[in-house]
């Protein structure tokens, strides 16, 4: 094995924008892409080796094959051939719809899947740009399904101006909603279960309203509020900062403008990098060296134990997302 980049998969949305094409540094590409799936094992949307030997063998064929090797021993005792997490690029041109995603109990009651607990990182803002997390003042069922009907959610709503660097930590429950003009890397659990609960009135391309599930976010909705939905965090050059340690993925952010090794050794677990900004090389200790840059995500496999990033000149941001 060596470290695997995939083919992203590009998702054009009513939504979506311009940037994610010339972001991942794409020769060319369709308009309106508002995500790049980047690492997805979701049934009918799975990641694709893009280069080397195993170039065309899907991320599942890829977890079958070489098991706890590949996703870490636990990992794969608990998921089997199911890739634990799901990696995006979004960008928002317009606002996304108020939404929610379900716990793993309702998911799986319900939908026979697994919950969507996530974490947004934000790459880039378009000044004035916001993201929705949480809500602003207490709120029971009823009165939530009132505000829905008199298109007055939004109202109580906590609401973010935000900045490159801003982290928001999302787990499953918690009513959100991205602007228009965020661009942000998210990491999540496999699970493509959204609840749209409002969508500011919006058709499609055929001219219709998209569906609402109202009454099915009512009960997964977490109506607790917070004083502030945001993750806070002291960046720091040339070192991981960690930034969000849960059930299900642990994240780190490292701001390089050195060589530095990323030791791996005591995680039984593969590791994710996703590549936020700059360019540079990675060196694992079995001897491989890809070229990375903005816009790419790298799978190290979990028997991998040390990874080397070399920043060039203009640095090299990335995150790194494991299981444990």
């Amino acid at each position: 094995m060596y470290p695997f980049k995939f083919r992203p998969l590009l998702k054009q949305t009513l939504w979506g924008g311009e940037r994610i094409v010339p972001f991942k540094g794409i020769a060319s590409g369709p308009g309106r892409v508002g995500e790049s799936w980047e690492l997805s094992g979701v049934a009918g949307s799975e990641s694709v080796v893009a280069e080397g030997p195993l170039a065309g063998v899907s991320l599942p064929e890829l977890v079958g094959r070489y098991r706890g090797a590949l996703v870490g021993e636990a990992n794969y005792a608990r998921y089997g051939r199911e890739f634990p997490l799901l990696v995006k690029f979004i960008d928002a041109r317009q606002d996304l719809s108020i939404q929610v995603h379900p716990d793993d109990r309702l998911a799986a009651e319900r939908h026979g899947g697994r919950g969507k607990t996530e974490m947004w990182y934000v790459v880039d803002a378009e000044p004035g740009a916001r993201l929705r997390s949480g809500f602003s003042r207490s709120v029971t069922p009823a009165e939530y399904e009132a505000h829905v009907a008199g298109h007055t959610i939004t109202d109580v709503l906590r609401e973010y101006e935000i900045r490159p660097g801003d982290l928001f930590f999302l787990p499953a429950g918690r009513i959100h909603s991205i602007g228009a003009g965020a661009f942000i890397a998210e990491i999540q659990q496999t699970s493509d279960i959204t609840y749209r609960i409002y969508d500011f009135g919006r058709t499609d391309a055929d001219g219709h309203m998209r569906e609402l599930h109202t009454e099915l976010a009512k009960d997964a909705i977490d109506y607790r509020v917070l004083d502030d939905y945001r993750t806070h965090y002291e960046p720091c050059r040339d070192r991981g900062v960690e930034l969000v340690r849960c059930a299900y993925f642990t994240t780190s952010l490292y701001d390089l403008t050195a060589v530095h090794a990323c030791n791996f050794s005591s995680l039984d677990s593969f590791v994710a990098m996703v590549f936020v900004a700059g360019a540079g090389r990675i060196m694992d200790d079995c001897g491989h060296t890809v070229a990375v840059r903005r816009g790419e995500t790298v799978l190290i496999p979990a028997a991998v134990r040390r990874v080397v990033a070399e920043p060039g000149p203009e640095g090299l941001r990335f995150l790194t997302s494991y299981i444990g």
